[in-house]
């Protein structure tokens, strides 16, 4: 069960980024923090508290399932649409990027109660194995990302963009490699941006969660779970919305410049993950008949 939902989001995950929102995808992952079912790779749950989560997890899989995958399959399709039709243009994808925002507020909302009753539950102990957790998570990043020369992260951050299309279109030519190398130059100290504002936003959830007993948790906590923008660093704030649209333009730039063979190639992935949706277990037992 468990496996199932990770293998949905991490999906989706792949397939807002392949919109050209790559800030989009980090938003996400800064779910991964507080959504239920990853808290357990923070800290060490207890047998009643793994036995509650289980049963959540059955009820947030039933609604994902029949309310919100059929939704990707749709937002599949106009993607798909956009290409077989050559409308890959700014506004185009920066609708689609608006439906992916829209899916991830759509989950947070859902996912939010469940969040506030397992934080709730948490003892001193578990909390501190959060903050140790979250402390290596930042070094891990910081390692990965940042702790090495601006020029380094620029080229590091073209070669991921590669990786990530790859699949999607095929092997990049060397008008596409340029145009990936200059978009990652244009993002700069991103990487840092990013990183601070993780920290930040995790400083401020490990915060509320020490007052848990408060008669405000709920309240803070479905803030930093559904209006996380509000909890961003200045800094993060302001490069957001020009970061969006770099790999907004991007992604229109990549595809104008693809081959007959990798429009090809991305119109066959597309239907191959939309296949991937509909083909889920779950689906067809909420479609079948009673």
């Amino acid at each position: 069960m468990r496996n199932t939902v990770k293998a949905i989001i991490s999906l989706l995950i792949t397939l807002m980024l392949v919109t050209g929102c790559s800030r989009v995808g980090l938003a996400y992952r800064h779910l991964d923090v507080i959504i239920p079912w990853s808290l357990s790779d923070y800290l060490d749950m207890n047998t009643t508290q793994k036995d509650w989560l289980n049963e959540r997890l059955k009820e947030h899989l039933n609604w994902h399932c029949t309310t919100q995958i059929p939704e990707y399959v749709a937002w599949l399709d106009r993607l798909q649409q956009m290409v077989q039709n050559h409308q890959v243009n700014q506004q185009g994808l920066s609708a689609r990027t608006a439906e992916a925002k829209q899916a991830i507020a759509t989950l947070s909302q859902e996912i939010t109660p469940s969040a506030v009753q397992l934080l709730k539950q948490l003892d001193d102990k578990q909390v501190n194995e959060m903050q140790d957790a979250f402390a290596k998570d930042l070094r891990k990043h910081e390692a990965e990302f940042v702790d090495q020369p601006l020029n380094d992260q620029i080229s590091e951050r073209a070669e991921r963009m590669e990786k990530r299309m790859n699949p999607w279109i095929g092997k990049l030519n060397p008008e596409q490699k340029a145009r990936v190398q200059q978009w990652s130059a244009s993002l700069g100290e991103q990487n840092r941006l990013w990183i601070d504002n993780r920290a930040h936003w995790q400083a401020q959830l490990l915060a509320t969660v020490k007052q848990r007993k408060a008669s405000d948790f709920d309240a803070k906590i479905a803030k930093l779970l559904q209006d996380r923008e509000t909890f961003w660093t200045p800094e993060y704030r302001q490069a957001y919305d020009r970061t969006e649209q770099a790999a907004i333009s991007l992604l229109v730039d990549l595809v104008a410049e693809s081959s007959p063979d990798q429009q090809q190639k991305l119109i066959a992935k597309i239907a191959d993950t939309r296949k991937d949706f509909t083909d889920l277990s779950c689906l067809k037992a909420a479609k079948s008949p009673d």
